[in-house]
């Protein structure tokens, strides 16, 4: 997978976990290594973007808002 073909947080984070594998196989060259950590540092950076700009669409704010409420309302009930 290539940076061109990252486009959600799954993809960075599934792309991440092939520059660690790289730069672990014991023959990675320095070389390769280098140019491997500038584009896991570019997928950070749009890692970053994506969570600062990330917004739930109405209905998954009402799930969330509905697992919220009946976790509040299981966590009183043990409570008691």
């Amino acid at each position: 997978m290539s940076e061109t073909t990252v486009h959600t947080f799954d993809d960075v984070m599934a792309r991440m976990d092939d520059i660690v594998a790289a730069v672990r196989a014991k023959d990675a060259s320095l070389e390769h290594s280098l140019d491997l950590f500038d584009e896991a540092i570019a997928l950070g950076s749009k890692a970053v973007e994506m969570v600062d700009t990330f917004e739930l669409s109405d209905r998954e704010a009402a799930q969330l808002e509905e697992t919220a409420a009946k976790d509040d309302s299981h966590s009183e009930s043990t409570v008691e």
